[in-house]
């Protein structure tokens, strides 16, 4: 019987570097924390009201639960995702990881310190997220999750109205609860280009340590010259990039569209809308030593995702309405390209090649 091929990554040894080194939150009372939680669950209740609103997408057959977290959470529930991901890879490596299983096992600790010390890094700043990949006991298909200790120090932080900015964050996280409730291929379209891309890698340890060099120096390179390399970027071969593309196009428009959503509402919803958007803006940005952690991480990358995306959806949402918007949930062939998230009239003329009808108002 062929040998147990070992975890590619030490799971518990990544949980336990994170909430290690992960930041504590912002004092607090515990009667405020209280009413922060309960006040949050009670603004994803009505964003996703006004996202069903807003879009015309029908959630209403949804099952997917609202969970307020703190960081330690946040940290376990983004493991749980990991684990789900990297399932795929680990059976792709089995055979060659089961030969060495010395070697194997430090890879893992390895991996595992480094994922930890990633997500300790990002737990304070997440506000929220959907994890559309996760299934419950129940058959529930995707879960939203609240960072609240961390919407608590934004807050703060920007000195902005906490009732708003609590709202103004839901609407953005429901709005993907509302996208992949509404369109249920999008989260299968999703697992499947992962396991292409996954399929696709090269394991042979020489073309690995190779890329690996390269992609060090490139990075030095690009952070000496001033330019927006990242880790992620560089290490993909020729194989994978096209699919990286798709992936990059799909997660442009749903973050995107959410923050399009979130904005759409106005002040006679988000009184302070403005204030709130503005302020998020230049936090978004980092500054000094965090930015450049930021580049090496391929977090610029993200924030491209959120301005590309909505300049597609505002173009589109320009040229056809909301309704010609909503074509992009048909199919997976109706899905914008990269270059389309890039020139969003191409995607209008290829979903509209009829005369474009200027949207009513």
């Amino acid at each position: 019987m062929p040998a147990e091929a070992p975890p590619m990554v030490d799971w518990a040894l990544a949980r336990s570097t994170a909430t290690r080194l992960v930041k504590p939150g912002p004092t607090i009372s515990a009667d405020g924390a209280l009413a922060a939680v309960a006040e949050l669950r009670e603004a994803a209740a009505r964003a996703e009201r006004y996202v069903t609103e807003v879009t015309g997408l029908d959630a209403s057959s949804g099952s997917a639960p609202v969970l307020v977290i703190d960081r330690p959470g946040w940290i376990q529930a983004n493991l749980d995702a990991f684990r789900l991901l990297l399932t795929p890879l680990t059976d792709l490596a089995a055979s060659k990881l089961a030969a060495t299983p010395r070697t194997a096992g430090v890879g893992a600790r390895v991996t595992g310190a480094e994922v930890g010390v990633l997500l300790s890094y990002l737990a304070p700043k997440v506000l929220g997220q959907f994890d559309p990949f996760w299934t419950g006991e129940d058959g529930a298909r995707g879960r939203l999750l609240l960072v609240a200790p961390n919407v608590v120090e934004v807050e703060r932080l920007l000195r902005v109205p906490p009732s708003d900015f609590r709202l103004w964050v839901c609407l953005h996280e429901e709005t993907h609860r509302v996208q992949f409730t509404a369109v249920p291929w999008l989260r299968d379209h999703l697992l499947g280009l992962i396991e292409r891309l996954v399929a696709t890698a090269d394991l042979d340890d020489g073309v690995l340590v190779q890329v690996v060099r390269q992609a060090v120096r490139r990075v030095v390179e690009g952070i000496r010259e001033g330019e927006e390399l990242s880790v992620v970027d560089l290490v993909q071969t020729p194989a994978q990039r096209a699919i990286v593309d798709d992936i990059t196009a799909v997660m442009s428009l749903l973050e995107g569209h959410a923050d399009v959503v979130m904005d759409s509402v106005g002040p006679e919803v988000v009184p302070s809308v403005a204030q709130i958007r503005a302020k998020f803006d230049v936090r978004r940005q980092g500054q000094g030593p965090d930015k450049i952690v930021r580049r090496l991480l391929g977090l610029d990358a993200k924030m491209r995702q959120y301005r590309d995306g909505a300049a597609f959806c505002r173009h589109v949402l320009d040229e056809v309405g909301m309704a010609g918007l909503n074509r992009v949930w048909t199919s997976p062939d109706t899905l914008p390209s990269r270059a389309e998230i890039a020139n969003p009239q191409l995607w209008v003329i290829r979903n509209h090649p009829e005369p474009a009808t200027p949207p009513a108002g």
